[in-house]
């Protein structure tokens, strides 16, 4: 069964911070490069941020130094994180985890429910 259960975004003032989280299918996706994507209204979905199974971690220019991928594989399920410091407006954003690249069912880019992030005052 593939599962990719995004959680944790919310409405937070500029300046504040979240943690997302994501339950992955342990069996699939712990062996896989993990990132977080995002997508703002009338913008197409970026990726904002990865992590590689042995750790190593890349970020878009736009949240280098603020946001912080991680990934605990110990558990049955590969849980990603993602902390979000110093949120601008310009984060507002539907928020999924997904592979690098996408994971495809039948050819179908798979995606899960997402999670809400708001910046504003």
């Amino acid at each position: 069964q593939v599962n990719l259960v995004e959680s944790g975004g919310g409405l937070v003032q500029p300046g504040g911070s979240l943690r997302l989280s994501c339950a992955a299918s342990r069996n699939i996706f712990s062996s896989r490069t993990m990132a977080w994507y995002r997508q703002a209204p009338v913008k197409e979905r970026e990726l904002v941020a990865s992590i590689a199974p042995a750790g190593i971690t890349n970020y878009a220019d736009s949240v280098k130094g603020r946001f912080t991928v991680s990934r605990d594989n110990a558990k049955n399920t590969d849980t990603v994180y993602l902390q979000m410091l110093s949120l601008k407006p310009e984060d507002t954003a539907v928020y999924y985890c997904n592979t690098v690249p996408v994971f495809k069912i039948f050819g179908r880019n798979y995606w899960g429910q997402g999670t809400q992030v708001t910046v504003s005052s």
